[in-house]
């Protein structure tokens, strides 16, 4: 979770220096050369400087909202945020391994589920024994937590 704030940190550094330095001057030099209705270079600057501030502000409520994250609230016996669980795919006895990350960590292909997905929401809240049946693209899974490490003892 550290590193999501760090990422989120260094991008909103590079966005403002991007905002507040090069964009100005490339205005300003898309400006010299005349006629503003025409000039590519001067509407390309401003439509960067549009989606910076945008950007920046997405960013900037998400550091926010990492900040109120509360892991006091996060579980010590049952799957949460950062939390590692090990399911057995009970139709097709195949053993898996999920991390329940923020949506910005995610990536499916290395087992890094989203507490908004729908694996991670079905598991939310589960602990070892439990048994989760969920929608799938190929009809219901049903899936046996064998296995749970909650972020709390990833982070000792």
């Amino acid at each position: 979770m550290l590193d999501i704030k760090k990422k989120l940190q260094e991008e909103i550094a590079a966005l403002e220096y991007e905002l507040r330095n090069e964009l100005p001057r490339e205005i300003l030099k898309a400006r010299a050369h005349g006629d503003l209705s025409e000039n590519a270079e001067y509407h390309a600057a401003k439509e960067r400087q549009g989606y910076v501030n945008a950007r920046l502000g997405q960013l900037q409520k998400r550091l926010a909202d990492f900040s109120m994250i509360d892991m006091s609230k996060i579980p010590h016996d049952r799957v949460g945020l950062g939390s590692r669980v090990v399911v057995l795919d009970v139709k097709r006895d195949e053993q898996i391994t999920y991390e329940l990350v923020t949506s910005e960590e995610a990536d499916a292909s290395n087992g890094k589920v989203s507490t908004a997905s729908p694996i991670g929401r079905s598991l939310l809240g589960k602990e070892v024994g439990d048994i989760v049946k969920m929608q799938a693209p190929g009809g219901t899974k049903e899936l046996e937590i064998l296995e749970l490490v909650t972020i709390h003892e990833l982070e000792k």
